[in-house]
């Protein structure tokens, strides 16, 4: 199937090399049963570029399933990847198929890969190296023939150095690597997929088909689009919609983009590295600030004190004591930042007073005790009938006698 075929197949707008060399890896990849990582920013596509790897290959009559790592929960992740049994954990009440079962020769698009927390990192390379898993709470070993393919918007290799990912994961699910291009990157596309959009919608809002002038398009060309294909959508849209011009002047559109890019925060040093900060250094900053502070508030203290006639002798050592341990940080980060923090300090004024001392103490309750204590008041609701006190906890029977015993719990 030629390039241009593929494009008209699945919805894909451009001419740029960038794109063209994309898919052209996909379709050279997609008839194996190689994994795949596909790599780019949010919002370029990299869910239809799995599409397009599992329809142009064998398996593209079983099923195929997009799992979003980054929405499902840490503690569920796993349970939902490769299932569980029933009463292998609170509200597990019956036994459950997870996507590495249910999808059995199929195709599994594992999006954000990043966020997948460390231990289902290692079941997944399990699977992918044996195509063996086991469920949450079994101790029987289950084979699947699936075929992943990954998807990341972040740079796993800085996420290695970190310790954030497994560097053997990687290189397992990166035997074939797709770089999806930015928006930004790809010139005369943005006006094509702006045209695109605008009279999408207006054939399916029965509106009026907003045309582009050239000052238009290059604001369009400009503007470095954060969020790619996803945002030129929204922008096409809100024009369609907002705008009483059929025919686009820059000025009017350009009421539709934003100024700034990102107004995220970014923490930078005067050569603009984003990564030359350590904590260690930033903390030193902060305590030199303090240092700062605590001298301006000691001298306004002191005066407060000699004008009601009080000792200063206890402020001073106060004083006294934190800037000694304060001057023993490094000298070569000394004023180096100007403080805008706010800090707390308390001092102790000595006098002829006598002060009665209280100390108040919060009691908490752990999630255990909180846990046997619902039980027993489930329990002595129903005079001890396990099976109602399980329905009322949403747990199993089982679950509860596990507890009742875990708990030394006699009624």
């Amino acid at each position: 199937m030629s390039t241009q075929s593929i494009k008209q197949r699945f919805g894909i707008i451009g001419n740029s090399s960038a794109l063209n060399f994309a898919i052209s890896i996909a379709e050279r990849v997609a008839p194996t049963n190689l994994s795949v990582l596909i790599s780019g920013e949010s919002g370029t596509g990299k869910e239809v570029f799995s599409q397009i790897i599992h329809q142009l290959s064998a398996r593209k009559h079983n099923k195929f399933i997009a799992v979003n790592c980054g929405a499902i929960p840490e503690g569920t992740i796993d349970s939902e990847l490769f299932g569980h049994e029933k009463g292998s954990f609170t509200g597990a009440n019956d036994k459950r198929k997870g996507y590495f079962e249910t999808v059995d020769g199929g195709t599994i698009f594992l999006d954000e890969i990043g966020e997948m927390p460390i231990g289902t990192q290692s079941r997944l390379l399990r699977v992918l190296e044996t195509g063996e898993f086991i469920k949450v709470g079994s101790s029987q070993v289950q084979k699947t023939d699936v075929r992943v393919v990954a998807a990341t918007n972040k740079n796993l290799l800085k996420d290695i150095q970190k310790g954030k990912f497994r560097e053997d994961l990687y290189y397992r699910l990166s035997t074939v690597q797709i770089e999806m291009p930015a928006l930004r990157d790809r010139g005369e596309d943005i006006e094509l997929l702006f045209r695109k959009f605008s009279s999408d919608f207006a054939e399916k809002n029965r509106s009026h088909n907003i045309r582009l002038m050239p000052d238009a398009a290059s604001v369009l060309k400009r503007y470095a689009w954060p969020g790619n294909v996803r945002q030129l959508k929204n922008i096409a849209e809100q024009c369609a919609i907002l705008s009483d011009q059929v025919e686009l002047n820059g000025a009017e559109l350009s009421r539709f983009i934003p100024d700034n890019p990102s107004n995220l925060p970014k923490l930078i040093d005067s050569k603009g590295s984003q990564d030359n900060f350590s904590e260690r250094e930033i903390l030193y900053k902060i305590m030199f600030d303090l240092k700062n502070d605590m001298n301006e508030l000691k001298k306004f203290v002191l005066q407060m004190a000699k004008s009601k006639g009080f000792s200063t002798d206890a402020i001073q050592d106060v004083g006294q004591e934190s800037n000694n341990e304060i001057e023993q940080l490094p000298q070569s980060y000394s004023g180096q930042v100007k403080s805008e923090a706010e800090s707390k300090a308390a001092f102790i004024i000595q006098n002829n007073d006598n002060f009665n001392e209280s100390e108040e103490v919060e009691e908490t309750l752990s999630l255990a005790d909180m846990e046997k204590m619902m039980i027993i008041k489930s329990l002595e609701k129903f005079k001890g009938k396990r099976k109602n006190a399980a329905d009322e906890l949403g747990i199993s029977e089982r679950t509860l006698y596990r507890k009742i015993k875990e708990y030394e719990i006699n009624l």
